[in-house]
């Protein structure tokens, strides 16, 4: 028997999700051609039909905690054959764009970052911590040293020392010189740190209603989570991802999949070169700037113009889309971040190596700044599906849904 459930309408929750994309929500007249159309929807209990009429209704819990709208891909093939034009993908990217917001927390934090009016306050704040950080280490230099001598003496052979930037490296130029880098690491680990927090205080929620959706909707036969399967299961998805297999399936946007994959790997790219650069620095004493016949460079130059091509692809599709997909602040923010990390990442080389020091060194702090915004707001912004995505994709491989 189909357990029963008492529908609890919310005019706000409709509201907010045309204001944050799915404006054409009304137009619906639940004919389930989308979840035809959808090449990637599981027969069992398949998207988006069921979601537009859960979020026509303004059931917001029954839409939060549904893991099927981040299996959704906004692939558009939904959207194109819609014959009232209510667009299912933007809805269920609004209503994502919702559920990142209602497991994010602080709440105040989340509202912020999907607020434009809040923009200069998100981009000022980090600019003004980091002017001051470049103020004392060009001007408090001495002073920094004989901190550091008398804090940390001859700790692991003398190793700690305030400057990591040795006497002519790189053309006389190294950013250490300008923004020293125990600030950088006394910064961006405890925002790291932050971020990871509010994704493992979200995902626990998360991964709990989703489970709870899914049995209560008949779309699973597990009747438990088995945190140990669910690991299996997220090894068998990882490949699906790398291959970005379900946006090949899609038909409408098929020219997204490659922007997507070069993003990506780019990520996975700068990732491994900051892991294998802050071991070279801390543990084998070697800072940087690395000589460019270094292979860990390569890695580097490749990441960093593989991410300003794809993001910059990305943005370009949204343009000539702009009248099929519509694009909002949300979109814009994340797609901002992105392309400004890679391009101020790739100037502040460039201009290194012209020997452009000051110029350099603005755009470091440009780099610096885009660095901030994509980490401490990572569980805030749209950039956040691709956590809750990777989540809802293994729950849906380890509960056997087809």
């Amino acid at each position: 028997m189909t357990e029963k459930y008492l529908a609890q309408p919310d005019l706000d929750f409709i509201a907010q999700i045309r204001s944050l994309g799915g404006e054409t929500l009304k137009k619906c007249y639940q004919c389930a051609s989308c979840s035809v159309a959808c090449p990637i929807a599981p027969e069992n209990s398949p998207f988006p039909r069921k979601e537009m009429i859960a979020a026509s209704w303004g059931l917001k819990d029954r839409l939060i905690s549904n893991g099927d709208i981040w299996l959704c891909h906004q692939c558009g093939d939904c959207t194109d054959l819609c014959p009232r034009g209510a667009a299912p993908g933007d809805v269920l990217s609004a209503v994502r764009a919702a559920a990142i917001t209602e497991y994010a927390r602080p709440k105040a934090l989340a509202n912020a970052v999907n607020n434009p009016k809040m923009l200069p306050f998100l981009i000022g704040i980090p600019a003004i911590w980091f002017a001051i950080l470049a103020y004392i280490t060009m001007n408090a230099g001495d002073t920094m040293t004989k901190i550091f001598h008398a804090v940390f003496g001859d700790i692991l052979g003398g190793r700690f020392h305030w400057s990591h930037a040795p006497a002519g490296a790189g053309h006389g130029i190294a950013q250490a010189n300008f923004f020293s880098t125990w600030f950088v690491d006394l910064t961006f680990v405890p925002t790291a740190t932050f971020a990871a927090i509010i994704f493992f205080l979200g995902l626990k929620r998360f991964i709990t209603d989703i489970h709870n959706n899914a049995v209560l909707e008949g779309k699973t036969d597990k009747t438990s989570l088995d945190f140990k399967e669910m690991f299996q299961a997220i090894l068998r998805v990882i490949p699906t991802i790398l291959k970005h297999d379900k946006f090949n399936e899609c038909e409408a946007n098929k020219d997204r999949a490659t922007p997507h994959m070069m993003v990506l790997y780019s990520f996975i790219g700068l990732a491994f070169v900051t892991a294998v650069c802050g071991t070279m620095l801390y543990l084998g004493g070697l800072p940087g700037p690395y000589s460019q016949l270094n292979p860990i460079k390569w890695i580097a130059n490749i990441a960093g113009v593989a991410l300003v091509i794809g993001s910059g692809l990305m943005i370009k599709n949204r343009l000539d889309k702009k009248e099929e997909q519509l694009t909002y602040y949300k979109d814009w923010f994340i797609l901002g971040v992105v392309f400004a990390l890679g391009l101020t990442g790739m100037l502040t080389e460039m201009t290194r190596l012209a020997h452009l020091e000051y110029i350099s060194y603005f755009f470091y702090y440009l780099h610096l700044i885009a660095i901030f915004e994509l980490f401490a707001f990572l569980p805030f912004s749209k950039m956040a599906h691709l956590v809750y995505r990777l989540t809802a994709m293994t729950y849906a491989e380890y509960s056997n849904r087809k």
